[in-house]
């Protein structure tokens, strides 16, 4: 007796419980996977924010907060950095190169970040990539600056046009330089990190800013010329080193976390990155456990309709009984169905995740800077759709084994 083709004639004369059956599957397996995905993809683009920097320098605080403020342009440092630091740790024997980063101004809710030339050669992201230019270059000019992807798809800026800073780092603010504004010079491409919501000026551009502006009030027209060479700034916010050997790094950073003129920390990116993800994975359990709730509900309502059914199906299954069918036959027979509504619901379940994740990917990347690839499910989310396929199997153990009992109890009654 074929159980599967039994199994299929039968859902079909209850098609709409099926289908409503088969749908609350299919939205918990969507559910649970994209939850996972969202979580690896999450955790990986958090990863590759940054590498190929060994360390990374500010004024003395948590690891955590500096790695916000200078990585991914979140909160405020506590306090600057002397550039006569600054130049006397750069020379110091095994530092390779160095990236000093000013902050404290924005454009329209995007932040402004004063660096060196250097910074668009030296810095890298994901897996040691670099940074590439989709048009124009980097600044050259004082009031010339870079802009990330982002900024330039949501600003509708282009090459030439000209970028208002002002102080401070929210969306809105009264004190603006607008007598000097910058030109935009260069757009870099999609990175998928901070950088491409950032804003990238020079260091004497942000001096020149400042020049006759004191405590956000503009001050009478300085008539010198505003030149990198008498534009060096007084301090900085944190800056990124590069070793010339991995070897060097503990001695670096207890050199620089030692340091007797000013207070400072050096930190080690993928030391950081872990422990601000480590904060974050309360989070990421509550979904995860949403999720297994939800994929739970879905097969507690399944069994809830087997078992309510159970009546309804005496005649069905009395036929089955009088042309040969056994009592392990009935069992299998549900089971078969309960594993089949299962199979269906995951596979609708993928075929709407998948759907999800085409359509939604260009605007999960472009708002929140996650890109999250059409890939097959890896070896854990397989696992997670054999689990609940065993699951199935165990929960279709239950009406089964009613049946059975029905069975078994019709049979032995006297029928008039």
């Amino acid at each position: 007796m074929n159980l599967r083709l039994l199994a299929k004639k039968s859902l079909q004369s209850r098609r709409s419980t099926a289908i409503l059956t088969i749908f609350s599957i299919a939205v918990s397996v969507l559910l649970l996977l994209g939850v996972e995905k969202i979580r690896v993809n999450a955790q990986s683009s958090f990863a590759n924010t940054i590498s190929g920097t060994d360390l990374i320098v500010g004024a003395r605080s948590g690891s955590i907060q500096l790695l916000l403020y200078s990585v991914f342009r979140m909160g405020n440092a506590t306090n600057n950095i002397s550039w006569k630091s600054y130049q006397d740790i750069a020379q110091q024997k095994g530092i390779k190169w160095t990236i000093p980063i000013s902050l404290g101004d924005s454009h329209r809710g995007f932040r402004v970040m004063g660096t060196s030339r250097d910074y668009f050669s030296v810095y890298q992201y994901g897996e040691k990539r670099t940074l590439k230019f989709s048009s124009g270059s980097q600044f050259e000019g004082v009031f010339d600056a870079v802009i990330g992807a982002e900024v330039a798809n949501t600003l509708n800026y282009a090459i030439g046009d000209e970028v208002i800073i002002s102080h401070g780092t929210g969306s809105t603010s009264f004190a603006q330089h607008k007598d000097k504004p910058f030109v935009i010079s260069g757009i870099l491409k999609h990175t998928g990190t901070p950088v491409d919501r950032t804003i990238h000026v020079s260091l004497a551009g942000i001096e020149a800013m400042h020049v006759n502006w004191q405590g956000a009030v503009k001050k009478r027209k300085v008539s010198k010329a505003l030149t990198e060479s008498n534009l060096q700034p007084e301090s900085i916010t944190a800056f990124l080193v590069g070793l010339d050997s991995k070897i060097v790094s503990f001695k670096m950073q207890r050199y620089i976390n030692e340091y007797s003129p000013e207070p400072l920390l050096a930190i080690f990116p993928g030391i950081a990155l872990h422990e601000l993800w480590s904060l974050m994975s309360v989070a990421e359990k509550a979904l995860l456990i949403i999720s297994l709730f939800v994929v739970l509900a879905s097969l507690t309502g399944m069994l809830a309709v087997s078992l309510a059914g159970l009546n309804e199906r005496r005649r069905e299954i009395a036929i089955l009984r009088s042309v040969g069918a056994s009592h392990w036959h009935i069992m299998g027979l549900l089971i078969t169905e309960t594993v089949l509504l299962t199979l269906a619901g995951i596979l609708f379940g993928l075929t709407l995740l998948y759907s999800g994740i085409w359509l939604a990917q260009p605007i999960i990347e472009k708002n929140y800077g996650l890109f999250i690839p059409i890939t097959a499910p890896n070896i854990r989310e397989l696992g997670m759709v054999s689990m609940l396929l065993a699951t199935s199997f165990i929960v279709g153990l239950v009406p089964a084994y009613r049946a059975y009992k029905n069975s078994l109890a019709d049979g032995m009654s006297i029928r008039s």
